[in-house]
């Protein structure tokens, strides 16, 4: 359960990935989400075909494995962004 502060959303807290209708996708820390955007904090990407890597291929170590931290903070526009899902609602292939 992530921590309460209303005006941050629901997600706040929750670690999510997050995958874009472009080649990228994430996992962090989610700050805030709004109409505009998600802000996420302690974030791992990764590229689709990166290291012979799918995106799904990248997801699933993670959700296994847990991600590891390459950048402070991301800002994803809303545009970019397919779907937002919480890390630990994945399921393990």
């Amino acid at each position: 359960m992530g921590t309460f502060h209303n005006d941050k959303g629901e997600l706040h807290g929750i670690t999510v990935v997050v995958d874009t209708n472009g080649p990228e996708v994430f996992v962090g820390r989610c700050d805030t989400m709004d109409a505009a955007q998600i802000v996420l904090l302690d974030v791992d990407q990764h590229q689709d075909g990166h290291d012979g890597r799918s995106k799904h291929d990248f997801v699933q170590q993670v959700a296994r494995f847990g991600h590891w931290k390459k950048q402070d903070r991301v800002v994803i526009p809303t545009e970019r962004i397919a779907s937002v899902r919480r890390l630990g609602e994945i399921p393990v292939e």
